[in-house]
């Protein structure tokens, strides 16, 4: 059944099947409506005035709402005929999703510029919910050059743009260096999880903390951070429409980190937020978003170490996965609003604005010439994310793809690693799944 496609052909998902439940159970959006060719066609914006006003839906990720702020009032004083309303659109990126989709069933309230996370933005591109940016950033003279080459081709199909990217990250290793220090270990993260297995038990006699290692909550992106994992084992939730999530490797992968739980003792499992467990001292290391850091840094009563993820038996790297969210702008709205959009955009992302966000937030910097002298000199720990960028491996299709996967792939995780389910059968009910949803909502759409 595998398709050897590259993901640039991949087309959309217009139709609402085996994954719709998990998807309106969890928020976001619905996989019905019309086909992405709605929007594919470049919108001519010649003779066309910008709104003076448009909403900005944001969840504000990374706690950045004060330098969204900051920067909203930077642009109302070089463009004062347009007024940026910053909207709190949800509280993460599946509730922002579930209020777009209201608006667009309601053909009214949209914003003109709305936050994508990784595996929500396609979901509107094939519901042809979003414009393709092309002839605005042809107007407006936007630098698509100067951004990061992998996090602006992360929104790249049938060689039209459908965003750009904005609150991107990767996770990081976060580590305890004074747990490290009274355990006698190296002031590093581990180079592979084996190496880490080595390091737990004298984390564990040491440091008082709780666990040597937390789990991030499985209900947010365990089928994002687990790629890690998958991959340091030479598995993978899919290989590109081969779905082998329960071959040999992947259920190694995934035994080995239940055995962490529930066998070898010193790991847990967050039920909320990993970093702010963290950060609280109640384990010596952790995998959190690069958005997690300035945080971290603020709270954290010790010395906050980060590093690259740890690889694993089959492969040190690459083995992190990128991640986090862009900005697209809505097809049911005016031309106006869309300018307007469109041109609040090229600011948001201007260097100077993406390094101020990244100083902020802990994010990277999406555009190659933003200058990070003095956010680096304040916060070392950015380079490393910035560095770990070089070594950075394409999602999954089946987590990034496939309606509803994200959920599914969060469901089985829980029953691994906090119910001490058989791993083999889990995943071979998860394949099942996954080759469910593909059958019905992803391969009729597919460039034959």
């Amino acid at each position: 059944m595998a398709l050897n496609l590259d993901r640039r052909h991949f087309l959309g998902l217009a139709g609402a099947g085996a994954g719709a439940a998990a998807i309106s159970a969890c928020g976001g959006p619905s996989t019905g409506g019309s086909a992405a060719a709605t929007g594919a066609a470049d919108i001519d914006f010649s003779g066309v005035k910008p709104a003076a006003s448009i909403d900005f839906w944001s969840n504000h990720p990374g706690k950045s709402q004060d330098v969204e702020k900051a920067i909203i009032e930077k642009f109302h004083a070089k463009f004062p005929d347009i007024k940026v309303n910053l909207v709190t659109a949800g509280a993460n990126y599946e509730e922002i999703a579930q209020k777009f989709q209201t608006s667009q069933a309601a053909k009214s309230g949209l914003p003109g510029l709305v936050v994508l996370s990784d595996v929500w933005w396609f979901r509107y591109y094939s519901n042809g919910n979003i414009i393709a940016l092309d002839s605005l950033i042809k107007q407006l003279d936007i630098k698509v050059d100067d951004f990061q080459k992998s996090l602006v081709a992360d929104y790249k199909y049938e060689d039209k743009q459908w965003a750009l990217p904005y609150g991107r990250s990767t996770p990081l290793f976060y580590y305890n260096k004074d747990h490290f220090k009274a355990a006698g270990l190296p002031d590093r993260a581990p180079k592979t999880w084996q190496e880490f297995g080595e390091w737990a038990p004298k984390l564990q006699a040491s440091s008082g903390a709780q666990y040597a290692y937390i789990y991030p909550a499985l209900a947010g992106y365990a089928g994002w951070t687990l790629q890690n994992n998958l991959w340091g084992w030479g598995g993978s939730w899919s290989n590109e429409w081969t779905f082998n999530c329960d071959s040999e490797e992947s259920v190694a992968a995934l035994q080995w980190a239940q055995d962490s739980i529930f066998k070898d003792k010193w790991a847990g499992v967050s039920s909320k937020e990993a970093a702010d467990d963290f950060a609280a001292g109640i384990t010596s290391s952790t995998i959190s978003s690069t958005g997690s850091l300035l945080g971290v840094l603020k709270s954290a009563k010790f010395n906050v170490g980060v590093g690259y993820l740890p690889g694993g038996p089959k492969s040190e790297s690459p083995v992190c996965p990128t991640g986090g969210a862009g900005l697209g702008i809505p097809s049911g709205v005016s031309k106006e609003v869309q300018l307007a959009a469109a041109t609040f955009l090229k600011f948001m992302t201007e260097p100077e604005n993406t390094a101020q966000f990244s100083a902020a937030t802990g994010y990277m910097p999406t555009r190659t010439s933003a200058d990070m002298t003095a956010v680096l000199a304040a916060t070392p720990q950015i380079k490393t994310a910035m560095d770990q960028l070089a070594v950075t491996r394409v999602q999954d299709n089946a987590r990034v793809f496939l309606p509803g996967a994200d959920q599914e792939m969060a469901k089985a995780a829980a029953a691994i690693l906090t119910q001490q389910g058989d791993v083999k059968a889990t995943m071979t009910s998860l394949k099942a799944t996954l080759e469910g949803i593909y059958t019905k909502d992803v391969k009729p759409k597919l460039k034959s």
